[in-house]
């Protein structure tokens, strides 16, 4: 397996272009011997240019054409989500014939995929259909607090209705696999329950009663060491103080708010259920600053070390 470290530039619109050159430029030389971007690289030249950074691209980058570019920065265009989504897919493919060992993606648009007819939720429903898989689970990790979702781009009521005992068992054992790849021997993993105090025996509605128990129940019948349903306003405090090294999130904003509070600019996004390995930043475009030279990588710089976290476990 490759110990290559693939960054997609994102929609080359955003500051995508931008934090991964940032990133690239303050690597060791044999860390950027072991990167490639895929992208554009007329529009990585610009990135240099509003950055002031003297990189060196040849040998680095899987240069893709991006119809029209370079691109006008911070405007969405349909040709940016197109170009976007190919960038991704030549990542993948080369993942999948172990060209790369891991895919670390800065950020997309979903509003210009969909309007260039790529129908994706978001990176990680993408990259489940790229891969052939029925699904992906987000997890969103940091030093202190990581937290993995049942579902995630859907309604609030969507989300409750596909909070099935079977789909949480599957999302406790994708987190359960992940801690233990990257050196935890027996997780710690705590179910946060999907209503108020977890339904008050009831009061509050019965689907935790109905619909966790029994899959906290079935994880811990495998050895795997849950426990649940718990608080959702009390476990994530327990859990970034210690108790608990992973929290299963029942929903998008449920997960989200609380490990963004935390670590904002250093939490990473990380795809797991799928053949291949996949990090990213846990931010948008930005098309406000794109261009500017302005936009911080040091979120950049936190998926790339776990990508390269992920690479040495494959190897060891």
């Amino acid at each position: 397996m490759s110990d290559i470290i693939g960054i997609t530039m994102g929609d080359p619109a955003g500051v995508g272009p931008e934090i991964s050159v940032k990133a690239v430029a303050e690597m060791r030389a044999e860390d950027r011997a072991r990167t490639r971007i895929y992208g554009n690289r007329a529009t990585l030249e610009q990135a240099l240019a509003a950055t002031g950074l003297g990189l060196e691209l040849d040998g680095l980058v899987i240069d893709l054409p991006v119809e029209g570019g370079p691109l006008p920065w911070g405007k969405l265009d349909p040709r940016a989500g197109d170009a976007a989504f190919r960038f991704i897919e030549k990542a993948v493919r080369d993942a999948e014939a172990g060209l790369i060992g891991c895919i670390v993606t800065a950020p997309i648009n979903k509003e210009a995929l969909n309007r260039a007819g790529h129908h994706y939720d978001g990176h990680t429903g993408m990259l489940a259909a790229l891969t052939g898989q029925k699904s992906a689970f987000m997890l969103l990790g940091s030093e202190r607090l990581k937290v993995i979702h049942v579902s995630t781009h859907v309604s609030l009521k969507t989300a409750i209705d596909r909070a099935t005992p079977e789909r949480i068992l599957a999302t406790i054992r994708a987190g359960n696999a992940h801690l233990k790849r990257i050196g935890y021997a027996s997780p710690r993993i705590a179910v946060a329950g999907i209503n108020p105090h977890c339904g008050e025996n009831g009061l509050f509605g019965s689907e935790d009663d109905q619909q966790v128990v029994p899959a906290v129940a079935m994880a811990r019948a495998e050895g795997i060491n849950a426990e649940g349903p718990i608080s959702a306003d009390t476990v994530y405090h327990r859990a970034y103080n210690g108790a608990f090294d992973l929290v299963i999130a029942q929903y998008h904003d449920q997960g989200h708010i609380p490990i963004k509070l935390v670590a904002f600019d250093t939490a990473v996004n990380v795809s797991l259920g799928l053949p291949i390995d996949r990090t990213s930043v846990d931010h948008g475009t930005a098309f406000d600053i794109a261009g500017t030279g302005k936009a911080n990588h040091t979120n950049m710089n936190s998926a790339i070390a776990y990508a390269r976290r992920l690479v040495a476990g494959m190897k060891s």
